[in-house]
């Protein structure tokens, strides 16, 4: 057993900078890579790729950071751990296999864990009395039946820990947690049982800080003066120990900062009952951690207490719930506010002289200059421009694309000052809803598989 081990998290999300995983690759010693991809809308994106292409519905950016990186990966004996698969992993786990044939990559051993979605399932587990109520308001899932996109478990831990146990370099997941990315690197490398719940505990908040990237860095941080080199910052590196102590620092020349506030203000985020924080694999007690700076860019944490998990997983289900459009225009000059509410009332007024009409719940109007941000808070009352953002939400995707057809209009038929419209004409594009349920977790069954290039 090593008594360290170096897990980087280089993707806080899908969309995030690429130079993130490059340079922890680069720029230090790293035993494992984590990288996350998904979030609930995310998931219904990939489902409909898929149902477009059997080839699709995985995270492709994943293979195009891998096409820089890859060699480096292998000599390196780095193991990656994703959760890149989306709904797709068979396709992502062949693109990765294919690429590395084609750098020259012999022997590398890619596996993927599978089991988390269960779209395909619904009908049956339904049949058999799993309701998957909604758990913000309690209804059954039989409201949306019709117009679901995506059905996906939150898997936990453990399977990482099984697929690098069968030998994976590159470990390709579906919905798997934020956390587990870390976790599953911990489980591994200690041997650690499910029911040591205090370890558990301090790789979830491991994962936890980790999970956004360089937000635990100095990214997004209130005293951002104090933050050197943004354009060098460094992402998390998560020095692990077998005791489950752990801290939190980033390779030795980056920019970015790693001091007791980054790391506290990271333990906040996304917070629900502090001392109950739930995962699949365990509850984590936050308030038990001892937060303490031991170095330049070292914050270590101890001290971690955790309980055993619920008999449930999180499911993140996805549907259908209308369609949306947003356009926006800049207006300029004197009165720059007051002309944006006439253009405004304009656009409204012309829509219901054509018969198409919006209620106050459907409608957007925001003043982007002049406060909308902190509405109430923080107001300009004469800004020299202002953007105008207009949008509307409904179950009609044609009086969706009636409403996109009016904007463009008020350059030469609305108040003077009016410009920025060269992004044209917007269309109506779906409303994915959002629907948290619960599972009994002896309904699930995750499995691994590893194939070598």
């Amino acid at each position: 057993m090593r008594d360290k081990v170096l897990i980087g998290y280089g993707q806080g999300f899908w969309g995030d900078s690429i130079l993130g995983p490059v340079r922890l690759v680069r720029e230090g010693p790293l035993d494992y890579l984590a990288l996350d991809y998904l979030a609930e809308v995310t998931m219904s994106i990939l489902q409909k790729q898929k149902s477009r292409n059997p080839r699709t519905g995985y995270a492709t950016d994943f293979v195009k950071m891998l096409e820089r990186t890859l060699p480096a990966i292998a000599d390196k004996g780095i193991k990656v751990i994703a959760n890149a698969g989306g709904v797709n992993g068979p396709a992502c786990l062949e693109a990765v296999l294919e690429l590395a044939r084609r750098q020259g990559v012999r022997g590398l051993k890619v596996g993927i864990i599978e089991g988390d979605d269960i779209l395909a399932r619904l009908p049956e587990l339904q049949a058999n009395g799993h309701a998957l109520a909604n758990m913000d308001d309690g209804r059954p899932l039989a409201a949306v039946q019709d117009r679901l996109l995506s059905a996906n478990v939150y898997i936990g831990a453990f399977a990482i820990a099984e697929c690098l146990a069968a030998g994976a370099q590159i470990v390709i997941g579906g919905r798997l947690t934020d956390p587990a990315l870390v976790g599953g690197p911990m489980i591994h490398e200690f041997g650690w049982r499910a029911d040591e719940y205090d370890k558990l505990a301090a790789s979830t908040m491991a994962g936890h800080i980790a999970e956004c990237g360089a937000q635990c860095t100095g990214g997004n941080y209130t005293d951002w003066r104090a933050v050197p080199d943004f354009v060098r910052i460094g992402y998390p590196v998560i020095e692990a120990s077998p005791d489950g102590t752990f801290v939190v620092t980033k390779h030795d020349g980056t920019g970015g900062l790693v001091n007791r506030n980054t790391v506290i203000s990271q333990l906040l985020y996304e917070m629900g009952d502090p001392r109950r924080y739930l995962g699949p694999d365990c509850t984590a007690d936050f308030t038990s951690a001892r937060v303490e700076e031991v170095g330049k860019d070292r914050v270590r944490l101890s001290g971690i207490r955790g309980g055993p998990p619920t008999d449930t997983y999180k499911v993140s289900l996805s549907y259908q719930n209308g369609f949306k459009a947003t356009g926006q225009l800049t207006i300029s000059g004197p009165d720059a506010i007051a002309k944006a509410k006439l253009c405004a009332e304009i656009v409204w007024g012309r829509l219901a002289l054509d018969g198409c009409t919006f209620a106050e719940h459907e409608k957007l109007v925001e003043l982007v200059g002049a406060g909308v941000c902190h509405a109430g808070i923080v107001e300009s009352q004469d800004p020299p421009e202002v953007v105008l953002r207009l949008g509307v939400k409904c179950q009609d995707q044609k009086k969706v694309d009636r409403f996109g057809m009016e904007i463009v209009p008020l350059v030469t038929s609305g108040p003077p000052g009016v410009t920025g419209f060269a992004g044209g004409r917007p269309k109506a594009t779906d409303i994915v809803g959002y629907w948290p349920a619960l599972l009994d977790k002896r309904q699930v069954r995750t499995s691994v598989r590893v194939e070598v290039s």
